[in-house]
């Protein structure tokens, strides 16, 4: 390309490149619009300076397409096609905020809200400007209303599409919050999809969860009092089910919001959430894991604190083993998680099989490491209480050095 003579007017002035949507601002200079966009839209000011003639320009100012360049550069692409130069397609028409609007409108409709939901998901998935625009429309509102029309109708037809589109175009305004606070319906609705039986039954069961894990950010603690454990059951399904990475993470933090809310603790124990998390763990860990693992053991901090948790944890075969292993290789939150379960097990599930189950795991060594391993008073004070608390079992294990059983005699 560089033996290629380039007209300089079918390059942008900010990327240098071959224009593919060329676009005139007010102060009449022509653009690639995905450059100008990422000029304004990275301004700090609502008002910033047009690249070249340097006069004000506003960052919700007008783009007009310059059709007649960009043919010029289609056919010159055209052109020299044989000499390596890829065609340039014509790019999509931006979003039309009327034509969303009458989308909206369309969902009422029951023989065009399937092709209103479709043309409204590609819009979301198109780009980050397409869904701001939606979201200051009220599109959050609208998906939220048709699914519970569908809801109150038992029929999740277009209910995937609706949820996909919630979670992208989701945006958190005080008009969001007001809707979603005390939405008992909305919840209920979110209940009846995750015990919904369908074909397509898990991704839109994903679909749900994302956009769960959304509303536990802003609603309050009223809807999620009176859970049932079948609803826990259903979450925990789907950890055990879904490879969507970022569907796992979205039931982990739902569940760490609610899990303090009334008796859901030991519902979600009972739902056999502490087997599962220890599973999950078992079965490999990945540097770019380390949130997950993050999440997991915060949730298992919580389960612990009551008398169910720390039963399951302690009767699977590899729990205490996973949170011995997990301490002092993942993150500084892990091990403070760590710490406080192993803290749990060992101030209120200390029976002998347990300690000895302990001692053999390599639980001792690490606790004693972590004293080596930080200076902050806060991981010193939480190890050396968990030794001088049982020192009389673990005072003749080599593990632990004398000077902490003197120290800190149990």
């Amino acid at each position: 390309m560089d033996e290629i003579e380039i007209t300089q007017y079918f390059l942008c002035p900010i990327s240098l490149q071959i224009m593919k949507d060329p676009v005139t601002t007010v102060t009449g200079i022509t653009y690639d619009r995905e450059s100008i966009e990422r000029w304004l839209s990275g301004a700090a000011q609502p008002n910033t300076i047009c690249p070249v003639t340097r006069q004000p320009l506003h960052m919700d100012s007008d783009l007009t397409p310059n059709h007649t360049l960009r043919r010029l550069i289609q056919a010159w692409c055209v052109a020299n096609g044989n000499r390596g130069i890829d065609p340039i397609p014509t790019p999509k028409s931006p979003i039309n905020k009327s034509n969303v609007v009458k989308l909206i409108q369309d969902l009422k409709n029951p023989v065009l809200y399937t092709n209103s939901l479709k043309k409204m998901d590609e819009l979301a998935s198109e780009n980050e400007k397409n869904r701001k625009c939606m979201a200051e429309i009220g599109a959050a509102k609208a998906m939220a209303n048709f699914i519970l029309c569908r809801f109150q109708e038992g029929n999740t037809t277009g209910v995937e599409e609706a949820f996909r589109i919630l979670h992208l175009t989701w945006s958190q305004t005080p008009e969001n919050e007001q809707l979603f606070k005390d939405n008992f319906d909305f919840i209920q609705s979110i209940k009846w999809i995750l015990k919904t039986e369908s074909e397509n039954n898990l991704t839109l069961k994903t679909q749900a969860v994302l956009v769960l894990k959304k509303v536990t950010e802003i609603a309050s603690s009223s809807p999620f009092e009176t859970l049932k454990v079948d609803f826990f059951k259903d979450l925990v399904n789907i950890l055990r089910k879904t490879t969507s990475q970022r569907a796992v993470k979205s039931v982990l933090q739902t569940l760490i919001v609610i899990c303090p809310v009334g008796g859901n603790r030991v519902k979600i124990v009972e739902a056999g959430a502490v087997f599962h998390l220890i599973e999950m763990e078992l079965s490999g860990q990945q540097p770019e894991e380390r949130s997950k693992t993050e999440l997991i053991f915060c949730l298992l901090a919580q389960l612990c604190s009551c008398a169910d948790g720390r039963a399951e944890l302690i009767k699977h075969a590899g729990g205490i083993a996973m949170v011995s292993k997990r301490l002092l290789r993942v993150s500084v939150a892990t091990d403070d998680k760590s710490l406080h379960i192993l803290a749990l097990i060992s101030r209120f599930s200390a029976t002998r099989e347990v300690l000895v189950e302990m001692l053999s795991v390599g639980a001792v060594s690490k606790i004693c490491m972590v004293i080596q391993a930080y200076s902050e008073d806060y991981f010193q004070k939480k190890a050396r209480e968990i030794l001088s608390l049982l020192s009389n079992v673990w005072s003749n294990s080599p593990c632990i050095q004398i000077y902490v059983i003197t120290r800190y005699p149990g």
